[in-house]
């Protein structure tokens, strides 16, 4: 990764984050039809901006390269991670795995104490990220590919110590 790069934190209608709305609604709808669109759509822009919420972009000369969010879960307590995305042309550099891990110290720092997530069962890259990055998965995983939709995880955030200041403090004016 370039010694330039930058985790920021955005707002969902900030310009940089244009790339990661573009390329991941593209992915979501080559790989699961029309619903794409309706899963891009289902929350709004307030539920990944504080105080609930956290969108950080990872830049490299200033251009967005990765990314993800959390947003309030219904379950108290608990983060929820969505949007997570990289760049079609920085893929398998290890940027998400970043992203993830920085998601996770600012949600623990904001008092969560678990991560939840769901991906869908035609993202296999997806899915392994998260095994390496020490989630459950509460699913079985020895079911057939593609059976299963969607993929839920979960990961215990108490044990963790906040390894890098808050990048909410970004958004401060």
């Amino acid at each position: 990764m370039s010694p330039a790069a930058e985790l920021r934190a955005v707002r969902l209608d900030d310009p940089l984050a244009g790339p990661l709305v573009r390329e991941l609604t593209h992915e979501y709808v080559s790989r699961y039809g029309p619903g794409g669109h309706q899963e891009m759509a289902r929350y709004a822009p307030e539920e990944f901006a504080p105080p609930g919420g956290l969108l950080l972009l990872l830049l490299e000369q200033g251009a967005p390269v990765a990314g993800g969010a959390y947003r309030r879960h219904d379950d108290p307590g608990t983060a929820e991670v969505k949007r997570m995305w990289t760049h079609s042309a920085h893929r398998r550099r290890g940027l998400a795995r970043r992203v993830l891990a920085a998601l996770e110290a600012a949600a623990a720092a904001e008092g969560y104490r678990r991560v939840f997530l769901t991906t869908g069962s035609r993202q296999p890259e997806a899915r392994q990220l998260y095994l390496a990055a020490g989630y459950t998965p509460l699913f079985d995983l020895d079911a057939a590919p593609g059976v299963l939709h969607p993929l839920p995880f979960e990961k215990n955030l108490t044990d963790r110590r906040p390894a890098a200041p808050n990048p909410r403090k970004a958004l401060a004016p």
